[in-house]
Parts: C-alpha cells; sequence; structure tokens
C-alpha cells in the first residue's frame, strides 16, 4: 500500500493576498525551567491544505464542524487541467460524467467560473480538491464558491498534486474539528492501491 502525502508544509506555504501569514510562538521548551515543549500557532484558518465550510461564503451556512465526513474519505480522481480558467465547456468536454471526489492538478493556476462550478456541483459531486490556492480567481471568488458550497460540495483547497500521477485514488483528508468556523487545515493523503480498502 503506497500512501502519497498531498498536504503542503504550514509554515511554508504561500498564503492568499491578503490573509496573516502563520506564526509559531514558542510557550516553553524542554530545560532548566520546563519538562516539555509547548508552542502556540497563530494562522488564518485557510492556511496551507485546508477545506472550507458554507460559512466561508454563505451568510448563516454551516460551520466546518457541522459537515459530515463521508464527502472526505472515499474513492477519488485526479485530473490534469492546463493552467487558467475551466470554463463551463472545459467540463462538458473533458472532465469525467461520473465522479464523486475530483482532484484538480493544475499547478496552482487552475480556476473554476461560476458556470463550470455549477456544472460540477448538478452532476452529484461530493468533494473537489484543488492544488489552487482557491477555487476562484482573484475578482471572482463568490460565484464558484457559492456553486459548490451550496450545492453541498466539500471544498479542498491549496493541495500538493506535485508528485501525483493523474489516477484513481483513495483519499483521506478529514478537517481539523474547529468548531464555529468557516475553514480549517487538512492533513490530506491518497492511497493508491485502494482497492484492498474495499476489501
Amino acid at each position: 500500500m503506497e500512501i502519497i502525502d498531498i498536504s503542503r508544509k504550514f509554515f511554508q506555504s504561500e498564503v492568499y493576498p491578503g490573509d496573516p501569514k502563520p506564526e509559531a510562538e514558542i510557550l516553553s521548551e524542554i530545560g532548566e525551567n520546563y519538562d516539555c515543549n509547548l508552542t502556540a500557532v497563530h494562522a488564518c484558518s485557510h492556511t496551507a491544505t485546508h477545506a472550507d465550510a458554507p460559512l466561508h461564503f454563505v451568510e448563516g451556512g454551516k460551520s466546518i464542524d457541522g459537515l459530515p465526513l463521508e464527502p472526505y474519505i472515499g474513492p477519488c480522481t485526479v485530473m490534469n487541467v492546463p493552467d487558467g480558467v475551466i470554463t463551463g465547456e472545459y467540463v462538458d468536454r473533458y472532465f469525467p460524467k461520473k465522479c464523486e471526489r475530483l482532484l484538480i492538478k493544475g499547478g496552482g493556476k487552475a480556476f473554476f467560473m461560476d458556470s463550470s462550478a455549477q456544472e460540477l456541483a448538478d452532476r452529484g459531486l461530493m468533494l473537489i480538491g484543488t492544488d489552487s490556492l482557491s477555487v476562484g480567481c482573484k475578482g471572482n471568488q463568490t460565484g464558484p464558491h457559492k456553486a459548490f458550497l451550496l450545492s453541498g460540495v466539500a471544498v479542498l483547497e491549496g493541495l500538493d498534486l506535485s508528485a501525483v500521477e493523474p489516477g484513481e485514488y483513495f483519499l483521506i483528508a478529514p478537517p481539523v474539528c474547529y468548531d464555529g468556523l468557516e475553514g480549517a487545515p487538512v492533513r490530506a493523503v491518497l492511497i493508491k492501491d485502494y482497492i484492498f480498502w474495499s476489501k
């Protein structure tokens, strides 16, 4: 069984423009005065590899702790997508018709338009993941996010798919249970020989 870590390093990852950079504050270190190491983390809930909840873009939407975990665990497809905007026409032409969990490998530069996000959501998709900082692009964040989140599609952003070949995998990527928040970090992994999990 091969496990592939598709999570980005928390303190080394690029942050979305305007978001605070994550910081680690050392509270204690093993030595003369302390028996343990202890660290406080200060960061945006959308730092590095993370999940978005409806509350991120939907007023009164569910927070991350109120979402089911099923979308984040199960068979998934990793798909290569050229850099740039993903249109509804591109989805119709190239995307799989039946897929519950889809991860987009676009070199961090593939983004959805409102129409393409809605097209995928209407197909019954459970989860969409991307190696970009966001499913949307600068100036067009609300539409794609709402298309997915209002349709109950789980959203993963900031994946590291650089070492992953397109194909079929088993995804394990539940978000941290941040009660009441609109997003949370994720430790995402792919299992290559996932067929053994179904027995």
